[in-house]
């Protein structure tokens, strides 16, 4: 038994270590890449030992300053979807937390269809009404977007977070004279934090990398860094790897950070509920 034991944990580590190979292999290339001189990028056997260069980082600053201007937008845009996004999900959160009904119950099973639906199915025919607003290539029209497509999955989160606060701190709020607003944003906001924070790092990490709906609804002004990325591929001068890479490594950083940050409220965010009961 105990040698079984020791077999089947030797087997878990050992799966361990070839996924975090597996996941981490792709990241450490490109930004060791994006430091090795462009002769030795792809170099075969790999060269693993090398002088450090910047001369990637200095090409990318000194020909591609669009890609600078991409990375503020995404900037712009990332905060703008996550304040949204956080408002509207506890807001609505708190509703099917604190109210019941045949409907309202039945409703929650479509926010989650919704959140199932391939974003390329509602991009298309959004482009015409969009267009015919005057919101194309606007910061505005790419906060509304990202905000709207993961309402629904905040807005399941937050209930799940929301129901686990007694309802007596309502009660007692209520009876102290404090309003339905007042009870959200004084009672239930501070405890449902680990909630909010959780639903933040879903939509931040979804906005700050989408390509899809930069591509059909930005061309110059609000274009996003993902999108400058991908016109460093089809540059008619030839992909630059090394200016490539370093510029991949550039727009990876600020996210990675911040999910490292805030790893512990994207699990809570994602075993939200899990032992409810």
């Amino acid at each position: 038994m105990s040698l079984r034991k020791n077999l089947i944990g030797l087997g878990k580590a050992l799966a361990a270590v070839l996924i975090l190979v597996w996941s981490l292999f792709p990241i450490l290339f490109i930004v060791l890449s994006s430091f090795k001189p462009g002769q030795d990028i792809f170099a075969v056997p790999p060269r693993w030992v090398f002088e450090p260069t910047f001369e990637h980082y200095v090409t990318l600053w000194e020909r591609w300053g669009l890609f600078f201007n991409g990375l503020w937008n995404s900037a712009i845009v990332t905060a703008g979807a996550a304040a949204l996004a956080i408002i509207a999900s506890t807001c609505a959160g708190y509703a099917y937390s604190r109210n019941s009904g045949r409907l309202l119950n039945a409703s929650v099973v479509y926010l989650i269809v919704v959140r199932l639906i391939p974003p390329i199915v509602v991009t298309l025919p959004l482009f015409p009404i969009v267009n015919w607003l005057n919101l194309n290539d606007t910061h505005f029209v790419l906060i509304i977007l990202y905000a709207t497509f993961f309402v629904s999955l905040g807005t399941v989160l937050m209930r799940t977070f929301i129901d686990q606060i007694p309802r007596e701190l309502d009660e007692a709020a209520a009876i102290d004279g404090a309003s339905r607003l007042t009870i959200l944003r004084r009672v239930i906001v501070p405890l449902a934090l680990p909630g909010i924070l959780g639903v933040a790092v879903f939509v931040i990490v979804f906005s700050w990398n989408d390509f899809l709906f930069a591509f059909i609804f930005t061309s110059v002004n609000a274009k996003t860094a993902p999108l400058v990325i991908s016109e460093m591929i089809g540059s008619i001068d030839g992909v630059d790897w090394g200016v490539l890479f370093a510029a991949s490594t550039i727009q990876l950083i600020p996210i990675l950070l911040f999910v490292l940050a805030m790893n512990r409220f994207l699990v809570a965010g994602l075993t939200a509920g899990a032992t409810k009961g």
